[in-house]
Parts: C-alpha cells; structure tokens; sequence
C-alpha cells in the first residue's frame, strides 16, 4: 500500500495478492475503466498489449481505455473501428515528454484538437485545471475543462486522495475539493480518478448543489448542534474575531469562548491560560515564564501574570494540533485576527444569527488564591449583556467542575455542561444519577464513543445511550479535519465521523471545523429516514480490524475506566482570597467584565478537576 504520510494501515501490506483483469471483470462493475501506462514497454519486449485489450474487449466490453502514449491509443483506435470503447489520453507533469510524439505533454496540451482526432477524452492531473501556488494555496481555474468541452472532450481529472496535502484551500475536507472540480459556476469535470472513491460519490450524490439549502434546525429527529471550539480555529487563529466571524458563515449553531483573565481582571476568549500556547508570548515576555502546576504540567507565560495591554500586544498564532507532521492550518492566517474580551464575544454572538453561546470557565480554584473570582466576573458579563433575559438564544455554561455549575443554578434558563475530559468506557448508574443532578449535559470524548485499538475502530460504547436515558444531552469531541485526527475505519475523510456520530443520536457535535458539518447537514444524505440511492455511511467498528492479522496489532490497551461517582462530584468552591499572591487589581478596560472579579464572596470561584492524560490514539484524542 502507498503512504503519503502514516494515514493509512501498513497492517494490510503483503497480505493480497495481484488482481487479474479477470478478477476485477468478476465483481461485476457497472463500467470497466482500462489503463495501459506503458505500452511502448511492452512492445520493446515483444509483448502485444493491443491485442490482449481486444480480446478483453470482445470478451467483456470494456467502457474506457487510456494512457499517456499517443502512438498506442491511435493503433489501438484503428484496431477497435466502430466500438463504443472511449479511448482517453493521460497527461503526466507538463515538463514530461510524450514517448511516441517526441513533445511534452504541456505542449501537445496546446492542441485540443489534435487529440479530439484519435480520443474522445483527456485524463489531466488536477491542477492542470486548478493550479496551486508554492504556497499550497489555489490559483484561479484554467480554461482547459471549457476548451475541451467546446470540442467535444471529456475531460477527467486524477490525483485525488483524501490524505493527501493538495491547497489550503480545502481545510483538510476532500469533500470541498471534490465540489470545486464538480458544483462550481463555471464548468464541472467529467470524472476524478481516486484512491478514496466512496468520498468522491459522497461529493457527486449527496453534496453538489446543496451549499446554498438551508441548515434544518438541529434536533432528536433532524440533527446534532454543530459546536465550535474556539470559534473556526482550524481556519483562523481560535478566540479571535476572525475565527468567529468564519464560525458564524460556516453555518455554526452555538459559538464558544474559552474564558481566560488577564493580572488586571480583564476577561477575555482563548483556549488556554498558557498564552504559548495560542499566541506569540513565547518571542515577547519571556521574563514571565513560571510553571504553575495546579493548570499544567511544564511552564508557560500565564494570561494571569499580564495586564489585558500587554496582552493586547501579542499575535495570535494560529499552530495545528498536526503541524510537525506537514499539516499545517492556513499558513497565510498564521497571526491575523485580535483576540476578543468577553464583553465584545457577547455583543458579537448578539448581533449574529447563531442559536446560543458556550462559556467554557476553567483554573478558577488557582485564580481564587490570586484574588481572581472568575465564576462571578462571568455571571456578572452575562448579567450585563442581558444574557440571563435573553431568549432568542441559548447560554450554555461548560465544566469539567460541578462546583462551578452549581454556582450558575440561579440562572435557570442557563443549560450546564460537566466536561468530562477522560476517555471511559462505560459510566455507571450511580455516577449518570450525580452528573443529572449538576448538569444538563455532557461533553465526552470521541474515546469515550468508540474504543480503537492501534487507530482501528473496534466497538461502540453505550455512554450516550445511558446519558440519554437520564434525560442529559450529549456532545461530542474534539473533532478535527485533518485526516491524522482519524481512526482508519473514518477513510480519511472527516465527513464520515461526522456522519457517525449522528447516527449514534448525539445531541452535538464539537468542532474546529463548522463548516465541514453544516455541508454535511445540508445534503439530503443527512436526513436517515429518506431511502436514498446512495448515502454517506457511518464508520463501522471491527470492520477493518477484523481483515487483519491479529497478531501484527500493536498490543491492547486495557479498557478504559468506567466513570463512577466520586469522578464526578467535586468539593465547594473555595473563597476567592483577597489580596492573595498576585492578586489583581482593578481596570477600566473592560468594565462590563470586571465588577466582581475582586468580590470575596463564597460562591465566586472554581475548583476544576484537572482532566488526565487520554488515551494516545488518533481516534481517541480530544
């Protein structure tokens, strides 16, 4: 098997045999497509390829034949006469020389009609159509496809395969890729040639012409929330105005922000406290480094430890999970955007069509001892944003800290999410029975729906299915589209996970990608209850494990643990500590989010049970 990067399994290499032409004849395809790559080879060892195609085609009837040898198709069309067989011309690089004209097939590009003479079509590599720039970004289309067709070519398109990095363009969906050939405005290919063809009928059958249907309304008979993390942050750099703004156009229901707070109490969205991790801190304060063990393992420059204008100083940094590996994020985004306060995330959510807000509230125990009540400067920049009276969207208050979500229990119209950021593998009566009594909701990891082993997907768990039955939603994530964020059994493709997961009835679906959701839940494939033709399939568990030979696996990891109450509740919040180590003090730059942020009562505050390690595997990853 070819490897472009890890993304597909060794496992199988060796293990088959070569197909006869025979072989393929017997599976009983609808069309038969013949390629002939190096006729000219097997003429100079005395070999008629010709012939043995003639014989095949008066025993099988062969749809199309091509390759890249001019002097071969032009023989074997003499031979054929009046056969419905369309002969096909394949172009290499433009730079390569065709062996029987003597001229490069850039040149011999240059005369269409020439070729319409002996073939009824062209096989380009794809960016013969779509060229991409040294930065791996695209190029406006050819009019190779337009020239051709006006002659009466076909023209079909090949280099296709989901694990491969072709532009940016396509944030790692290949499904976007496949559209721009096939459901643009301007011209469509006649065909793509594929490693990954279930992708390529996803995009004919169930994508194209839909990127303009209406997102039907997420619910139990329709589909789940699409979730953001972060805003769009595989596109733009997470927590910045850019990342939400791509979030709301990509047809996002509920938007997140990640509250972090800076040493003048000033709330604002990223990710992480670690500013490394997210910004460009790491080149411009590194006198601020320090290790707080309480947030993580491993030092950092801490958002606490700088005032909102120092802050304000850095770029954010737009670093994938992948990036090590050659899969980077939209390098030409690298630091574009601002980060956003709370106050300006809010008044934009406001203003935006989106269904509701995340507020992700994290580390408040450690910041309780800086004189930082986070739980209460939050409840206060709702409060003033009139998100505790809003009613055309939903608030959304996620945890991994009961604590904390209790402390939002005066704000009923508020639906609280325990983040459960371990993978398990079952959860029992008793600890679903502690989490309803908190919270209205859940986020598991994707480990947590499917157990994999080696990158293999081997079953389904029944922890939505038992969530569910204590009447709590379930979200699920960390989704990601880059084709290393994927178990084999998903093909590469992230569509496929998306799909799987809303076939298991989760209530949401948690992404850095929103629009690779909404372009699924717009097609007609989303909708289960139609019998449609063909349809995008779920992920399968044990499928492919099971072709192979168990003793080449890697060894089992042993199961996951099961989640039982003592994992779920946890101690009262501690008294923010005035005057504490660090304690910050007030600010006027963001006054909507600091009138409380210094208040010493009991219930401000946050003890967060730091998630552990998961599990390893690309499938299991948050």
């Amino acid at each position: 098997m070819s490897h472009n990067v890890l993304s597909r399994p060794s496992i199988f290499d060796g293990t088959m045999g070569m197909s006869l032409v025979d072989d393929v004849v017997g599976l009983h395809p609808p069309q038969l497509w013949i390629n002939v790559q190096y006729g000219q080879f097997f003429q100079d060892h005395k070999l008629n390829i010709g012939e043995y195609i003639l014989s095949k085609v008066k025993e099988f009837g062969f749809n199309y034949v091509s390759s890249p040898e001019v002097g071969f198709l032009k023989t074997l069309g003499g031979k054929l006469g009046k056969s419905n067989v369309k002969l096909v011309l394949q172009f290499l690089d433009e730079q390569v020389t065709e062996p029987s004209t003597k001229q490069t097939y850039g040149a011999i590009l240059k005369d269409l009609k020439s070729i319409k003479t002996f073939a009824s079509g062209i096989l380009v590599p794809k960016t013969y159509i779509w060229p991409v720039n040294k930065d791996h970004y695209l190029q406006p289309a050819t009019n190779l496809v337009k020239d051709a067709h006006a002659l009466g070519l076909e023209v079909y398109a090949f280099k296709f395969a989901n694990d491969d990095i072709s532009s940016y363009n396509y944030s790692y969906d290949p499904s976007a890729e496949y559209l721009q050939f096939i459901d643009n405005s301007d011209f469509s290919v006649d065909g793509v040639l594929t490693d990954f063809p279930s992708t390529a009928s996803a995009a004919v059958a169930c994508l194209a012409h839909t990127k303009h249907n209406p997102l039907p309304p997420p619910g139990n008979d329709t589909r789940p929330l699409i979730i953001t993390h972060n805003g769009a942050s595989g596109i733009f750099p997470g927590g910045t105005d850019l990342a939400y703004q791509q979030a709301v156009e990509d047809g996002a229901d509920i938007i997140d922000c990640s509250v972090q707070m800076s040493k003048d109490a000033v709330l604002f969205c990223l990710d992480s406290p670690d500013l490394t991790k997210g910004t460009t801190a790491a080149t411009m304060f590194t006198t601020k480094v320090a290790t707080v063990n309480e947030i993580q393992n491993g030092s950092g420059i801490f958002s606490f430890d700088l005032s909102w204008s120092e802050i304000q100083t850095l770029k954010p940094d737009l670093v994938g999970p992948f990036s090590q590996a050659g899969l980077k994020r939209n390098p030409a985004a690298k630091n574009s955007g601002k980060l956003m306060t709370l106050a300006e995330f809010l008044a934009f959510s406001k203003s935006s069509n989106v269904s509701g807000i995340l507020v992700d509230i994290r580390n408040a125990p450690y910041l309780a001892t800086r004189g930082i009540g986070i739980v209460d400067a939050i409840s206060s920049a709702l409060v003033n944003a009139s998100y505790d009276k809003e009613t055309r969207q939903q608030v959304l208050i996620a945890s991994d800290d009961t604590a904390v979500l209790g402390s939002f229990n005066n704000f009923p119209a508020f639906k609280r999410v325990l983040q459960i950021g371990n993978v398990i593998s079952d959860v029992s009566r008793a600890s679903v029975e502690e989490v309803a009594k908190f919270a209205d909701a859940v986020s598991i990891t994707r480990g947590s729906v499917v157990q994999a082993q080696g990158s293999f997907l081997v079953r389904f768990t029944d922890v939505i299915d038992k969530m569910h039955a204590a009447n709590l939603s379930v979200y699920v994530g960390l989704l990601k589209d880059e084709f290393m964020n994927l178990g084999f059994d998903f093909w590469a493709n992230p569509m496929v996970e998306i799909v799987t997961y809303s076939s298991l009835m989760a209530d949401g679906i948690v992404t850095e990608f929103p629009a690779t959701a909404a372009e699924y839940f717009r097609s007609p494939c989303s909708d289960f209850s139609k019998n449609l033709t063909y349809t995008i399939m779920p992920a399968k568990p044990g499928t492919l494990i099971n072709l192979t030979d168990h003793s080449a696996l890697p060894p089992a990891q042993g199961p996951a643990p099961v989640l039982e109450p003592a994992d779920v509740v946890d101690p009262p919040l501690p008294a923010v500590t005035v005057g504490g180590h660090g304690a910050a003090s007030s600010s006027s730059n963001d006054s909507s989010t600091t009138s409380s942020a210094m208040a010493s009562g009991a219930s401000s505050g946050l003890c967060l049970l730091v998630a552990g390690l998961a599990v390893l595997l690309a499938v299991c990853s948050r």
